[in-house]
């Protein structure tokens, strides 16, 4: 495993002196405007049991069937229009490759069209996106990109599929990846960390009411007006899923013990003061040559906004993905 030295080094992470705090650089982030998303083509598709997925497929108009495609994958709460998301399609469209932004079951443009939730450890989903667009461009080399959440179920799958990976992705990424969801938990959880899981349990809570009017026949699960993220899983999210409880929903999902199963170029990228995301035991890790960690002492959760005119410039993060899919 190779971790990027964290001061003093082309890959190392120069934050704008004024955006070192974790909370300043995760919600400033969040909150600077992109462009629309990107000219789309919407797809749709079946997964077993009836569900579908929400997919959006911009190529550029020089692509050809061999050229490079990237699927990208959002965070918690997030769908294909997250800003993150958006603004990376919109630069691997430039650099002239096949962008692909999934919305998970039931987010964005998937609402109604999937009854179950989705959830951290949803891997198969992505492994039927990823054969899905082999099938139709069996030449073009395909990767996965995930966000928080999204970055834990595209390491996830990457370990389950161990050496059989080489046969259907080039390569993997994930930013600021929840792969010890137990821990993460935790952090969140803590008290400086109060307006974030108010704000998710707020969209979560949205999310339920949507499933239950888009799905008026399913038997929904009453939450109780105080509520936790925590709690959300335990109450919701586990039993929804099939898991007996938040500790077993945590403990199949996390991709901690995949890593070592990984076959293919990976690259993780990750701040040691990422306010809602604990990275020790990955830091701690002993990892295969191939799986690269990029660690850095700031950059809060998808955060990572650099100084402007600087190697990475003022979307570092942006410009550490475009150059592990270049190279990978």
């Amino acid at each position: 495993m190779e971790i990027a030295p964290l001061d003093g080094a082309a890959n190392a992470f120069r934050p704008l002196p004024f955006l070192e705090g974790p909370h300043f650089q995760t919600i400033l982030a969040a909150l600077v405007p992109v462009r629309p998303a990107p000219r789309s083509e919407p797809r749709r598709l079946e997964l077993p049991g009836g569900d579908r997925l929400a997919l959006h497929v911009s190529t550029p108009r020089s692509w050809r069937p061999e050229d490079p495609t990237v699927a990208l994958v959002h965070g918690l709460c997030g769908c294909a229009r997250s800003p993150y998301i958006v603004r990376l399609a919109r630069k691997l469209l430039r650099r002239g490759t096949r962008a692909v932004r999934v919305d998970l079951r039931g987010c964005g443009a998937g609402r109604g069209l999937a009854r179950e939730p989705y959830h951290s450890g949803r891997s198969e989903d992505l492994l039927a996106v990823a054969r899905a667009l082999r099938e139709e461009a069996p030449r073009s080399p395909l990767s996965l990109v995930g966000y928080s959440l999204g970055g834990n179920i595209v390491l996830k799958l990457a370990g389950e599929l161990g050496a059989d990976g080489r046969e259907i992705l080039r390569s993997v990424a994930a930013v600021s990846p929840p792969v010890d969801l137990l821990a993460s938990s935790t952090a969140i959880s803590s008290p400086q960390n109060r307006i974030y899981q108010r704000t998710f349990v707020k969209l979560l809570r949205r999310d339920v009411a949507r499933r239950r009017a888009d799905f008026p026949d399913e038997t929904m699960i009453d939450l109780p007006e105080k509520l936790t993220l925590r709690e959300f899983d335990e109450i919701y999210t586990a039993p929804r899923c099939g898991f007996r409880d938040a500790l077993d929903y945590y403990r199949r999902s996390s991709a901690l013990p995949l890593l070592p199963s990984i076959a293919i170029p990976a690259l993780i990228l990750a701040a040691e003061d990422d306010p809602l995301v604990d990275s020790r035991a990955l830091f701690a890790a002993s990892l295969p040559a191939h799986v690269e960690v990029r660690r850095t002492r700031r950059g809060g959760h998808l955060g990572f906004l650099g100084i402007p005119c600087t190697r990475g410039g003022f979307r570092w993060m942006d410009h550490q993905l475009l150059g592990w899919i270049g190279r990978a």
